[in-house]
């Protein structure tokens, strides 16, 4: 099982807010302590650094509110541009010959220099195939100088960081609950807010993840254009109308138009997440060596804080969707906005 990294703090940061938060682990992660700040739109765009200044200011004003956060802090990243693929290789035993080996291939699959991107990667099974057994890797690379941002603004703010890692990753080692069976089911977990970032993983082992653009936030920002709203009062709209209340029962202080506008973003928004998420289903079970079809799905984020966004978007996908919750939340942070933090005070699970 995951256990805690020692008195390091998760750190995620959104286009919208900051979710820090550290853990504790017995079987499952248990939020110990946490703290949410928002950014100023501009600061992180497509989840990538674009004010560093604006990042560290943000940074160094949580931190100092809340002085009982550790500054080691492991660091999430998600965004488009990050390039995630699984590659096949002959089983290689020896750790460093395997890593020269990933190396070579990846310069074929990494639409980016070598030499200018940071590479990671992680071992999954071995497969059978025509050509014998085949280890398979998942490998993930990102910009070198995307990576520096973010490093620049956190030292910046007086942080320590430890490392740096993928969202996705910390999502599901966050999330991830033992199967009742001995054979892990594919499982799609999806963070939907600031971003919508995807991930498929049979037990903590991920198999498959991607970005697919907006989330929550794109839909409160189109309501926001659309009735001349603050970010924040469309945030709040959102979350009070929902999708399960009727309209004409909803309290709006004789705002009704807002009330009507905010259900029909939301839906839409939900088709067009349903959309890209089915899209990259698509693309993903179509890979060679795929075994079994994602039946179920874990929502969480921003968007599973709005009132039956989780049923909406099961209709969409065609599969059941449940809200994955977090123990030990502190009171008045909701905890669907600490999961990635809270999965990246984490040490790396071994995969199943």
């Amino acid at each position: 099982m995951a256990k805690r990294a020692s008195t390091i703090v998760g750190l995620e940061i959104e286009p919208s807010a900051i979710h820090v938060a550290s853990v504790t682990v017995n079987g499952r992660v248990s939020v110990k302590t946490a703290a949410v700040a928002p950014l100023e739109t501009g600061i992180v765009r497509d989840g990538e650094v674009n004010d560093v200044e604006g990042l560290s200011e943000a940074l160094r004003s949580l931190f100092r509110e809340n002085k009982g956060l550790d500054k080691k802090v492991r660091i999430g990243i998600a965004n488009q541009k990050i390039v995630v693929r699984v590659i096949e290789l002959p089983p290689i035993d020896n750790p460093k010959e395997l890593e020269t080996a990933i190396r070579f291939q990846a310069q074929d699959q990494i639409p980016m220099p070598l030499d200018s991107a940071v590479l990671d990667y992680q071992p999954l099974e071995i497969v059978e195939t025509e050509n014998g057994p085949r280890q398979r890797v998942l490998i993930v690379a990102a910009r070198r100088d995307m990576v520096d941002r973010v490093m620049t603004a956190c030292r910046s703010a007086g942080l320590k960081p430890e490392g740096i890692d993928l969202s996705a990753f910390a999502m599901i080692r966050a999330l991830h609950r033992p199967a009742p069976t001995a054979d892990p089911e594919p499982v799609l977990y999806l963070s939907v807010g600031g971003l919508t970032n995807l991930a498929v993983a049979e037990g903590t082992t991920c198999l498959f993840t991607r970005v697919v653009g907006g989330g929550l936030e794109a839909i409160a920002v189109e309501l926001a254009e659309r009735k001349a709203l603050t970010l924040e009062h469309a945030r709040g709209w959102l979350r009070h109308v929902g999708l399960v209340t009727p309209l004409a029962e909803i309290e709006s202080d004789d705002q009704d138009e807002i009330a009507e506008e905010a259900r029909t973003v939301l839906l839409d928004g939900v088709r067009r997440i349903g959309g890209e998420v089915r899209n990259s289903l698509d693309f993903h079970h179509a890979q060679e060596g795929v075994g079994l079809q994602v039946q179920r799905a874990v929502l969480t984020g921003a968007a599973a804080t709005v009132p039956g966004f989780d049923d909406a978007l099961a209709a969409e996908l065609g599969l059941p969707v449940e809200c994955g919750v977090l123990d030990g939340t502190p009171e008045g942070l909701d905890p669907h906005l600490l999961t990635i933090a809270a999965g990246l005070a984490v040490e790396e699970a071994p995969h199943a």
